[in-house]
């Protein structure tokens, strides 16, 4: 008797080792398989789908449910599950769990289900799993370990996925906002006037690689000469797209001007097709004829471009409004200015004065004017270089631009 109770002990115990065998075995094959689509790329829902098979099909776990954090946190794996755990809120049934938790008190949306596991990685939530009906070969805690080891391993790779695609997306944005701010920087003048009447020199800094700041220079064929700087509302791509149309057209329809003001009136409709009134555009535009030294200009609701003159210093406010802003403009003049001798025009968009310290104080109007007076002696170049250095190091600013910059500095000799 007591031989037979031995074998049937013997028996007993070669059973359970060789279920326990058995459950390694399919512990292992499960994460070579995991390890093998990971190190293959396979697709996130590939992942997803051998994870539910090993979980479903392979470890019989009745009922689970899978939440990841996208955008939103999303239910990526469910079965066996009723239409009340369907309504589990993360945000206010799970987050509190921080570790593998037996449900000792289930009620509500977790009635179902045994265990909680998170899956916190560097601090951060990414995953919660629910196991509920747990089967007698997954209720010990090795096991247990063991679904978390697979879904930690799972869950991270998607991550890294996700994380290496947005890493993928960045790349590509950045080489594209390359190459938009090359082809950017081929539409500004390839050569500005240097010479014994007219010397000019610019500088464009653009918040980020591409804005909507604009500057040009255009030889009209009845000998005079057409400058401008322009400011599109907003920033980006979106806006130097904009500009770059307002400038093709503007540059098309600069051969056959007649009158400065019509002229104006011709881009503001323009710009009204182009942005149904979604963005506007601030302009000064101005003609110089060498020949009788007379600047007409029309501002279309820009910073007044600054002239200076035997220590006096003008603002140049005539004009209308935006461009863009009413399909008609309101009213519109232009103003006529004949230039002495040696006179200097500084022409800007606002993220020059606009310019902003760590105390909000702004780099402002009075501090231009204070510059001008004071170096209104140098080459346009050396000008415009000393400038942006002074702007840059107003203090506490760190050079951190707030918006685009953009300075056209003409000297009429």
């Amino acid at each position: 008797m007591s031989s037979l109770t031995e074998q049937a002990t013997l028996e007993k115990l070669a059973a359970n080792y060789e279920r326990l065998v058995k459950i390694k075995q399919l512990q292992i094959d499960a994460l070579l398989d995991i390890s093998q689509a990971i190190n293959n790329n396979f697709p996130t829902s590939a992942l997803l789908r051998i994870y539910e098979f090993t979980l479903k099909a392979q470890f019989s776990v009745p009922k689970l449910m899978v939440f990841v954090k996208n955008e939103i946190w999303e239910c990526v794996c469910a079965w066996g599950v009723n239409s009340e755990a369907k309504m589990i809120d993360v945000q206010n049934d799970l987050v509190q769990y921080e570790r593998m938790t037996q449900l000792e008190e289930k009620k509500g949306k977790l009635e179902d289900f045994d265990v909680v596991i998170p899956v916190i990685h560097q601090g951060k939530p990414l995953a919660y799993v629910l196991i509920g009906d747990m089967p007698e070969n997954i209720s010990t805690d090795e096991q247990l370990k063991f679904i978390q080891t697979l879904t930690n391993i799972v869950i991270v790779a998607v991550e890294n996925r996700k994380l290496l695609r947005v890493q993928i997306e960045q790349e590509v944005l950045k080489k594209e906002l390359e190459l938009a701010a090359e082809m950017q920087s081929t539409l500004f003048p390839e050569k500005l006037p240097d010479d014994e009447i007219t010397e000019m020199a610019a500088v464009y800094l653009p918040h980020h690689d591409i804005g909507g700041d604009y500057y040009d220079y255009i030889e009209l064929p009845d000998g005079k000469m057409m400058f401008c700087v322009g400011d599109i509302s907003g920033k980006g791509v979106a806006a130097a797209l904009l500009m770059s149309n307002f400038q093709a057209n503007l540059r098309l329809l600069s051969k056959n001007i007649k009158e400065l003001t019509a002229f104006v009136e011709v881009l503001n409709d323009l710009v009204s097709k182009i942005t149904r009134g979604d963005k506007f555009i601030t302009l000064f535009l101005g003609i110089y004829d060498p020949k009788t030294r007379l600047l007409q200009y029309v501002n279309a609701g820009h910073n007044p471009s600054i002239l200076y003159e035997d220590g006096n210093l003008t603002e140049l406010t005539q004009g209308c409004t935006l461009l863009g802003m009413f399909e008609d403009l309101p009213r519109i003049s232009s103003g006529e200015v004949i230039l002495k001798k040696d006179a200097l025009l500084i022409n800007y968009t606002d993220g020059l004065t606009d310019f902003e310290n760590e105390k909000k104080e702004y780099y402002g109007l009075e501090r231009l004017n204070e510059f001008i007076r004071k170096h209104h002696d140098l080459t346009a170049e050396k000008f415009n270089r000393k400038l942006i250095e002074e702007v840059k190091d107003f203090k506490g600013a760190g050079g951190i631009l707030a918006d685009d910059i953009t300075l056209l500095t003409c000297r009429f000799f």
